[in-house]
């Protein structure tokens, strides 16, 4: 028969667990005009949907909408009982708060920086854990996802670039800015050639008064790009250090486009760092659909 096809659709987080939410699936055929719905279905594990054609109109296109996740869709050749699993990344806007872990919790070279620190913007003469419990929670997640992606890129010479991080002096959610040896520049520049960054324009990095630009280097990942971008007044070396996004992240989810504005937002790199490169920033973000949920 035409509609004895079906799908087993997983619903998942980017740790791999069912979101647990009451869902939307829209299937719309893409060559003949029907399509299927299942709605305020709870997704908390397996989802069967039948009814489907196995025929040569077997081409879907599967639509997923969860309240607390960003819409996801792609095109799907229906079998019988074809399983396939939807990963959704969290939308900023049902987030409620932040889990922090404790300043000791922390990666010991994201303690070191910190504790390194004492003249960032907004927060001067703080250092160390004063300093963490000072940030606000958007510039501490931006700034936990730079260092865990920091911790992970590795230079041409062995080490990391957090621990080649001199100190911190202004925090933002989408970046933070640094002061660090000259020998991180050359370092970076080095590891370009070995393949490990690619030399790209620095234009929209505005220096500090005073500095001069001194060259941009960008991961060559395709989501969650590590961009560090180098100044200086001829003594004293600055980085505007951040993580790119462009189109990465609707890319990597399969997010739907006309659903998604863009941006660099600090959860949407937590997201994309979890479920593309197993990079864990070590904070939660916890959800409005109900009290305790974490992705």
């Amino acid at each position: 028969m035409a509609n004895d096809g079906s799908l087993v659709l997983n619903v998942l987080d980017v740790f791999g667990k069912p979101v647990g939410e009451t869902i939307d699936i829209i299937l719309t055929n893409q060559t003949l005009s029907e399509k299927v719905r299942v709605d305020d279905v709870r997704a908390s594990g397996p989802i069967r949907v039948t009814g489907l054609r196995s025929d040569t109109h077997n081409l879907y296109a599967l639509e997923v909408w969860a309240p607390s996740y960003h819409p996801v869709a792609r095109f799907v050749n229906v079998t019988a009982g074809r399983e396939i699993t939807f990963t959704l990344p969290v939308n900023p806007r049902k987030v409620v708060r932040l889990d922090f872990p404790p300043f000791d919790g922390l990666p010991a070279a994201a303690r070191a920086l910190l504790s390194a620190s004492r003249s960032v913007l907004g927060a001067e003469g703080k250092t160390g854990a004063e300093l963490y419990a000072a940030v606000p929670d958007l510039s501490r997640a931006g700034l936990l996802n730079i260092c865990a992606k920091c911790s992970r890129t590795r230079l041409s010479s062995g080490d990391s670039v957090l621990s080649q991080i001199g100190e911190l002096l202004e925090l933002r959610g989408d970046r933070f800015f640094a002061r660090v040896p000259k020998t991180l520049r050359e370092e970076t520049k080095n590891s370009a050639m070995a393949g490990l960054f690619d030399e790209v324009s620095g234009a929209l990095h505005r220096p500090p008064a005073g500095y001069q630009p001194a060259g941009s280097w960008k991961t060559p990942d395709s989501v969650a790009n590590l961009q560090l971008t180098f100044f200086t007044d001829g003594a004293d070396w600055r980085a505007d250090i951040d993580i790119d996004d462009h189109n990465g992240f609707a890319h990597v989810f399969q997010v739907i486009q006309n659903t998604f504005t863009g941006g660099t937002h600090p959860y949407n790199i937590h997201q994309a760092l979890i479920a593309s490169q197993e990079i864990d920033p070590g904070y939660r973000l916890v959800l409005t659909s109900a009290v305790g949920a974490h992705a």
